[in-house]
């Protein structure tokens, strides 16, 4: 929660002095901004064989929910970019620090996704010592982001597909 709140600050002073940071800087911030780390951290508080030793794991920055939080940030930068005033986007950053056009930064921070889903995929194959039900909740954060996020903001406009999703899976009787 404390970084949390240290990102929003640090959101707040880019926006009052017009400031655009590097995509280095940006990332660093706005994932945290995000709040994914800190979703899914709290998550694990529910789960039973929760330990201290899995929380002070989800804590430090593991590439698993780093690279979910890096797709989350992304995927939202690059369906809802258009609507957005109040801080710059991953694009802004990515186009003014490497002088490219707004087509081209998308095409290369799709890539940086298509990258977050590799260390996620990578991080699920490697032996850890948290268990799989811990990694997996990390990767279903991801997977939703994938849903919200895939062609346009269906966070924001709820309508449409996610309307549908939500029906099938909360009101429709599904047949067996």
């Amino acid at each position: 929660m404390k970084r949390l709140v240290q990102s929003h600050m640090a959101e707040a002073r880019w926006c009052h002095s017009n400031h655009t940071p590097t995509v280095e800087e940006y990332m660093q911030v706005r994932t945290t901004s995000s709040a994914y780390p800190l979703l899914i951290t709290t998550s694990f508080l529910g789960m039973e064989d929760t330990t201290e030793e899995i929380l002070i794991w989800a804590t430090n920055e593991p590439v698993l929910i780093t690279a979910s939080a890096v797709m989350s940030r992304i995927s939202d930068d690059i369906v809802g970019d258009e609507e957005r005033k109040h801080v710059v986007s991953s694009i802004q950053c990515y186009m003014k620090e490497h002088k490219i056009s707004r087509k081209c930064a998308i095409e290369e921070l799709r890539k940086l996704v298509e990258n977050a889903w590799k260390d996620i995929n990578d991080a699920c194959l490697a032996p850890t010592q948290v268990p799989m039900k811990f990694l997996m909740r990390a990767v279903n954060f991801a997977r939703v982001v994938d849903a919200l996020y895939k062609d346009k903001d269906n966070y924001t406009n709820g309508g449409g597909i996610m309307k549908d999703h939500i029906q099938t899976l909360l009101v429709k009787k599904m047949s067996v």
